[in-house]
């Protein structure tokens, strides 16, 4: 089958297997609006969709403005964590005494709440852009590391051992096999990164600043306006959504093959 045939059939494919899932949200919807209004509900305890969308229309001004905040944090975040977990797990590969000797840390590192972290941060950095951007960092930085390591460290032996014998050297392996065998991998620690990293922005936000989604949110709460935290919700996760879609498409482009065959 030509190359294009079978990529517009992995595309028809993926389309069609989407429907379900998009029935089966619009019936939660659905079901939604019918038992806020089934029941009356009032606004405050739990608003139906219908008014979600209407307050995140007509808060689309403040909600844009918050939401840029969120868009430079989120990004210069995720960007510095892709740029450093590149750069530690090619160390951690390269270097084994590396990878003894900082390894153990990574993990531990994930043990700390970063709930309890953010506040130093605040502390340390005051409130500008600069705690929300290492907030986001230290959240995606540990499942982009950890999945480049495990993709580099995952490479068949024999091949290895033909470059060794060969007189390749560490650079030409990581080149050559390594790093195009770790692709997969390292797709799939930047998708959860990418999912996880407005959560970390919003965190950050929580904790102490100025604008942001995560900002938004809590005023609105704390006015018990709950249809704008809902809209707050819907933002966020249209945006993590944006993120992992990037991501996804990124690796379409540049895994054709793999994605192909995942079909």
């Amino acid at each position: 089958m030509p190359w294009k045939s079978r990529k517009n059939e992995g595309r028809q494919n993926y389309w069609r297997d989407s429907i379900p899932s998009v029935l089966f949200f619009l019936g939660c919807l659905l079901v939604w609006q019918i038992a806020v209004d089934a029941l009356e509900l009032p606004l405050w305890l739990l608003p139906s969709p219908v008014k979600v969308v209407r307050a995140f229309w007509h808060t689309r001004g403040l909600l844009w403005s918050h939401t840029l905040t969120t868009v430079v944090e989120t990004t210069s975040g995720f960007a510095l964590a892709v740029l450093l977990s590149l750069a530690s797990g090619v160390a951690m590969v390269i270097w084994p005494n590396c990878k003894r000797l900082f390894y153990p840390f990574l993990v531990i590192s994930q043990t700390v709440p970063l709930i309890a972290v953010a506040p130093l941060l605040i502390l340390w950095f005051g409130y500008g852009l600069l705690p929300k951007i290492v907030t986001v960092v230290l959240v995606c930085f540990f499942p982009v590391a950890v999945s480049l390591i495990e993709g580099l460290e995952v490479t068949d032996v024999d091949l290895l051992n033909l470059l060794h014998s060969m007189g390749a050297t560490r650079w030409q392996v990581l080149y050559y096999v390594r790093w195009p065998n770790a692709l997969p991998s390292l797709f799939a620690g930047l998708k959860i990164a990418a999912a996880y990293s407005v959560m970390g922005a919003v965190i950050g936000e929580w904790l102490g600043a100025s604008s942001g989604l995560g900002v938004y949110l809590t005023r609105s709460s704390h006015s018990f306006l709950t249809d704008q935290v809902f809209a707050s919700i819907v933002a966020i996760t249209l945006l993590s959504l944006l993120y992992f879609g990037f991501i996804s498409a990124l690796r379409r482009i540049a895994l054709p093959w793999v994605e192909i065959k995942s079909r």
